[in-house]
């Protein structure tokens, strides 16, 4: 039933802006990946049939990685099965040939790597450096085109590290055009400690596309750490980007920024959009309703501003 609150915002088109936005929730990988207990896999499932329900289209479903990394998602090869028959795009994330083959086995068609703009992340999260992790994602990305499946390619700390501090645009440049190279299909430029500014945003759209990038290539991940995430979500749609993750209730984290906030929570995105005219397709209501079902297993509120507006004048 739509109640007044679900009437706003009222729309004001803006100058600009892409008619539709795809997003791409990432709340059942990269958010509950960062949570300290382990979800049940029935609940996790749940979750992502419920995402579905809303008006997604594209839902990272798990990571194909060893347990011994992400305890949270060892459950890969059961979960995958209770929802692959959804009418929606269930991207996995694969770390290696080995990830590769366990989500082919399964029937994904749409895999992702998972690289880095600096060297000090790659070394952390991958042992390995830049160019490295690039030569072991080379025969993943080859395989998977090989067998028809679309690549997406993450590259983190886009706009900052902790350890190396501010990133040289060019040097995210080289690495993105490294893996378009390889054969991914798209790009999402992440914000891992959340830093970027709107103008940095601007400036590294601006670079990527005078380097051959496509903008129809490229989707932007940012954190809100310092409340600056839908300011930059609006600077990457004036570049023409109409690809943008988001976490359904704001869930997951960066374990290497001190007081990160999370990923861009979903609903407050959507919300933004709705304002400015612009189409997704997601149901707001429904999805406000699944994040506060899941921040209930969760046994905490959800972070979204939206979440907690909406389901306090609901309740």
């Amino acid at each position: 039933m739509n109640t007044p609150e679900l009437d706003l915002p009222m729309a004001v088109p803006a100058t600009g802006l892409p008619a539709r936005v795809r997003i791409h929730e990432v709340g059942a990988r990269d958010g509950l990946q960062n949570e300290k207990a382990t979800v049940p896999t029935a609940v996790k499932a749940e979750f992502v049939r419920r995402l579905a329900g809303t008006g997604l289209t594209t839902i990272e479903a798990t990571s194909f990685v060893h347990p011994k990394w992400v305890p949270q998602l060892a459950d890969a090869e059961d979960l995958y099965p209770e929802i692959s028959g959804l009418p929606v795009s269930l991207p996995v994330l694969v770390p290696n040939e080995r990830g590769l083959d366990r989500a082919l086995a399964l029937g994904a068609r749409r895999v992702a790597v998972f690289a880095s703009a600096t060297e000090s992340f790659a070394k952390a999260n991958l042992n390995r450096t830049v160019d490295e992790a690039l030569a072991m994602f080379e025969p993943v990305v080859t395989r998977a085109k090989r067998e028809d499946v679309h690549v997406r390619g993450y590259l983190s700390m886009c706009f900052g590290d902790p350890w190396e501090g501010p990133v040289p645009v060019p040097q995210v440049v080289r690495v993105c055009r490294a893996l378009l190279d390889m054969g991914c299909d798209e790009l999402s430029l992440g914000d891992t400690i959340g830093v970027a500014t709107p103008g940095h945003v601007t400036a590294l759209l601006t670079a990527l596309t005078g380097a051959g990038v496509p903008v129809s290539a490229l989707g932007v991940h940012f954190h809100d750490t310092y409340g600056q995430a839908l300011a930059n979500t609006l600077a990457a749609l004036q570049q023409g980007v109409t690809t943008v993750d988001a976490s359904a209730g704001g869930l997951g984290g960066c374990p290497y920024a001190k007081s990160a906030t999370g990923n861009l929570a979903t609903e407050d995105l959507v919300w933004m959009l709705r304002g400015l005219g612009i189409d997704t397709g997601v149901d707001l209501g429904r999805l406000v309703a699944t994040s506060v079902w899941m921040a209930a297993h969760l046994g905490r509120p959800s972070p979204s501003r939206t979440v907690r507006a909406l389901s306090h004048q609901e309740s």
